[in-house]
């Protein structure tokens, strides 16, 4: 196993309704299959005094802000004191922690984002799990399908790994900033409090306290 991608390494699950799924987990791609069954399985044991049910298996707790032209789609749990904003659009497959900002005309589909996450402008996240305090920048987006369709693979410097999966999008660990208009490209791994130039393209894994600048260029954070 290569240590630093571990979920152990790369997120506190102190700070995420999905601690029971990831704790059970080594890597963090190995998480999405199973999303979609463990947030029907949550949602149904949520307080009805805190979540309002909206729909089949959409859970919106009573504290967070969905404006009228969002659209959610099941299964999809939002968190307390979460903003949902214009236009954002909500496909389904989606754990939404607490105090988030899900933006305008943003795309979220198989995800969990932790508490405290905001993608607030023009951002698609697909098949992605973003760390505590995560942020992307606006116009940065998860590309999460090779123009092959082939599986993806995630390339450390130990090796690739195999995952079997078709759609990987990014794991951003907790604290990580992504400048606006980035690329993260299938398999992306960004380790805890790394920052992300703008208009970067990135792929594979990037360490821990990392500034990354561009391909073949990053420094590390002192």
């Amino acid at each position: 196993m290569f240590e630093p991608i571990l979920i152990k390494n790369l997120y506190d699950l102190s700070h995420t309704a999905a601690r029971p799924l990831l704790e059970t987990l080594d890597y963090p791609w190995e998480a999405l299959p199973k999303i979609e069954e463990f947030i029907i399985k949550l949602g149904a044991s949520l307080p009805p005094d805190e979540y309002e049910l909206r729909g089949e298996n959409i859970w919106v707790a009573k504290s967070a802000k969905v404006f009228s032209s969002a659209y959610l789609h099941g299964p999809c749990i939002i968190g307390p004191e979460t903003e949902v904003r214009q236009c954002a659009f909500i496909r389904g497959r989606a754990l939404v922690g607490k105090g988030c900002v899900i933006g305008n005309s943003t795309e979220l589909k198989n995800v969990v984002i932790f508490d405290h996450v905001e993608v607030p402008h023009y951002n698609y996240v697909g098949d992605s799990i973003l760390g505590y305090r995560a942020h992307m920048g606006a116009g940065s987006i998860t590309s999460n399908i090779k123009s092959d369709r082939t599986p993806v693979t995630i390339n450390t410097a130990s090796g690739r790994i195999e995952t079997g999966l078709i759609k990987i999008g990014a794991m951003l660990g907790d604290h990580v900033e992504v400048g606006c208009n980035t690329v993260l490209n299938p398999g992306s791994i960004v380790g805890r409090n790394t920052n992300i130039y703008p208009l970067s393209m990135v792929r594979g894994y990037i360490p821990a306290n990392s500034i990354y600048k561009r391909r073949g260029e990053i420094a590390e954070k002192r």
